[in-house]
């Protein structure tokens, strides 16, 4: 039914209701001893009391059948049930079936709504109500209007905390402390618009919900088969990319459902789940949409009765999260299923889509965004932030573009416990052995083509550990562990998370297990590789029980081994010392890089690559001597060089020779190492004892 036909069938409704309380205004003036008393409502008369308690009184004024009045009401109901069969349902005849309400229920509604559509209506029912101050009915006189008894159950449940107006958020109850037929109805003005066809979003749920972006990922676990049998609950357990909510969304569209999607991470710590789920119930059942809730992990912390309070609605309901199915999250058992992540060509094609140009994600390009795990809607969010970067710098979108937007979808809750570190160094940065360099352009392979050899050529279909990449970087501190970690980010285009041991181990007995949990978890939203620097402080070799304490460290090496099984990520560990890392954990890396004491080749361009152009130098520095005197890793020469670059800054004067033996000095001696002659040369007097600095 056009917009006019439904306006034409409410205002009939509504015409009802005024006849019906015009009927129950002339009782009212009938009975009244004193229908010109001024002050009505403000007091009551002793001969109102005796009026009142007459034993023969009705316990509230019931509008008087009126043969012509019903058949009225019949003939609207009658028109609106044609309109129905005919395809071309009212509003009130499609809320009447999106909210499963009797006939009286519908009665109800219309008395309630009937000041919001006409002021007429505020003062007569401040007259029935007996205070002009009360405009809005009560619930003894709606169901006065509806001809029904205050003592009848069935009538008065219908308003009651359980009966489908008030479930369904179409009546508020308002004035709880005043007795329970006083109390005063109002229609929320989402449902009065809605009933008069405006479909403007209800601004309290706005701030939760999301475009619900359709996208056939190819593959089918049977949820369209599912809807299409009626199934009221499904679960999809995603990962980082596997495009839960695109396809749930693909199969409620191909199976004729309208989509109203909630991100549950949008909720606020002082929203209240069970009033935002009934909320957004309402929205969908005004609209016939099922309901796609995005991320129900974001509510699990706040027990089981917080996600039971969505999956429990009374429409469908399509969930995704990254947890497995909790049984206590439901009343009725749910379809739970495993999302896998999406096929390189869906992504690619998701890219093409968002950016409306095959040629901008192929070759180079698509190898700089292969890396990231993005789901469709957040592959349409990476190219729009794109696609502002380029037109902000005025120029053609480029590699730099589409990596800064695809890293700008990542979940901020890592960055609550982790640091993040945008990578700045590259390959030409690093001086390592061909063999070392070569095993970390195998790291990055590996994440590069980690689609293709678990999914297209189903090599993960036969394993039960996640699809997790874990290498550990072992070798002297300085010889460019954690460096090697940031080239390998920047060159997949990620960023860099250090893990801060502070916010992992805690001294009570459970709490190191729960932070680890929260890391990796969070870890496993965000496309970025995961960085446990000095990682044998909590990767360390289980001992020999001695007492509670060895008992209970055991246990979170135990754990942390079970929950890097799990891990769907990035991980890099680096250890000066790799005898301290558990062997069972060993027996899980990927890979194992050993980072060798830099010789003297090596050290020649690290000091070469130190003493960069832009650092001014004076004549007599000798690096072939530094190279080939000192044996030091490449974190000690930068810390050298910085040293000496302060010293001859303070002098105003370039950087010399002097200042950097003096520097290598100092570096010694916080190694522990002594200045000898053998080592310094020529130069040894000038840091040997008694010399003038």
């Amino acid at each position: 039914m056009d917009q006019e036909s439904s306006q034409r069938d409410l205002l009939a409704r509504l015409a009802v209701v005024g006849a019906r309380a015009g009927g129950l205004v002339e009782h009212r003036r009938r009975s009244d001893a004193d229908p010109e008393d001024r002050f009505r409502g403000l007091y009551v008369s002793d001969d109102d009391v005796d009026e009142l308690l007459r034993a023969d009184r009705p316990r509230i004024d019931v509008a008087p059948p009126d043969p012509s009045l019903e058949r009225a009401a019949e003939l609207v109901d009658a028109e609106a049930a044609a309109a129905a069969a005919a395809g071309r349902p009212s509003r009130v005849t499609s809320l009447q079936q999106a909210f499963a309400l009797s006939p009286l229920d519908i009665d109800l509604l219309m008395v309630a709504i009937a000041p919001d559509l006409d002021p007429r209506f505020e003062k007569v029912f401040g007259y029935l109500n007996d205070d002009v101050t009360r405009k809005r009915a009560s619930i003894g006189l709606a169901l006065g209007l509806c001809g029904r008894d205050p003592v009848d159950g069935d009538a008065r449940a219908r308003l009651g905390s359980a009966g489908p107006l008030v479930t369904g958020r179409l009546v508020e109850v308002e004035d709880p402390e005043r007795p329970f037929l006083s109390r005063a109805l109002r229609v929320p003005d989402r449902v009065v618009s809605h009933l008069l066809a405006d479909e403007t979003r209800d601004p309290a749920v706005a701030a939760y919900l999301v475009d619900a972006v359709d996208a056939d990922v190819g593959w089918d676990q049977g949820v369209a088969r599912a809807l299409r049998s009626d199934s009221r609950l499904i679960y999809l357990r995603e990962v980082t990319g596997s495009a839960a909510g695109a396809h749930l969304a693909h199969a409620l569209r191909a199976t004729g459902h309208g989509v109203l999607a909630v991100d549950l991470t949008r909720l606020d710590p002082s929203d209240d789940p069970a009033d935002v789920a009934a909320l957004v119930c309402r929205e969908a059942r005004l609209g016939g949409a099922a309901l796609l809730v995005l991320h129900i992990e974001a509510l699990a912390e706040r027990g089981p009765g917080a996600v039971r309070s969505f999956a429990d609605l009374p429409v469908v309901v399509a969930l995704t999260g990254a947890r497995g199915w909790d049984p206590r999250w439901s009343t009725a058992a749910p379809l739970v299923l495993d999302a896998p992540v999406q096929a390189e060509e869906h992504r690619r094609d998701a890219w093409i889509d968002a950016l409306a140009d095959p040629e901008v994600v192929s070759g180079e390009a698509w190898r700089s965004v292969t890396a990231y795990r993005l789901a469709p809607e957040q592959v349409r969010r990476a190219a729009d932030a794109a696609l502002q970067l380029a037109s902000a710098a005025g120029r053609p979108l480029g590699l730099a573009d589409l990596q800064a937007g695809a890293r700008a979808q990542n979940a901020a809750g890592l960055e609550h416990l982790a640091r993040r570190v945008a990578p700045k160094a590259g390959w030409a940065d690093l001086v390592l052995p061909a063999e070392v360099a070569g095993q970390l352009r195998e790291l990055v392979g590996r994440v590069r083509q980690r689609p293709r050899v678990l999914d297209e050529w189903g090599m993960g279909d036969s394993s039960s550990r996640g699809r997790g990449i874990t290498v550990l970087f072992s070798g002297d501190s300085g010889t460019g562990k954690t460096l090697s970690a940031e080239v390998v980010s920047r060159d997949l285009g990620l960023d860099l998370y250090v893990i801060d041991l502070s916010t992992v181990v805690d001294k009570y007995i459970g709490e190191t297990e729960k932070n680890l949990d929260r890391i990796f978890g969070e870890a496993e939203r965000v496309n970025g590789v995961l960085l446990f620097d000095e990682a044998d402080a909590i990767f360390g070799k289980r001992s020999e029980v001695r007492d509670a304490r060895d008992r209970y460290a055991n246990v979170e090496v135990a754990y942390l081994l079970q929950r890097m099984e799990q891990f769907e990520g990035v991980a890099i560990l680096t250890t000066n010392l790799r005898a301290n890392v558990d062997e069972a954990f060993l027996r899980r890396l990927d890979l194992l890089v050993e980072f060798p004491m830099p010789d003297e080749e090596s050290r020649r361009r690290l000091w070469a690559g130190q003493l960069s152009p832009g650092v001014p130098r004076a004549d007599d520095i000798d690096v072939d001597f530094l190279a080939r005197s000192f044996e030091l890793s490449g974190g000690n020469i930068r810390s050298i060089v910085v040293t000496a670059a302060y010293a001859a800054a303070d002098g105003d004067r370039p950087v010399a020779m002097e200042d950097l033996v003096r520097a290598t000095a100092s570096e010694y001696r916080k190694l522990g190492r002594l200045c000898v002659e053998a080592e310094f040369g020529a130069y040894h007097p000038l840091v040997s004892a008694g010399a003038r600095p």
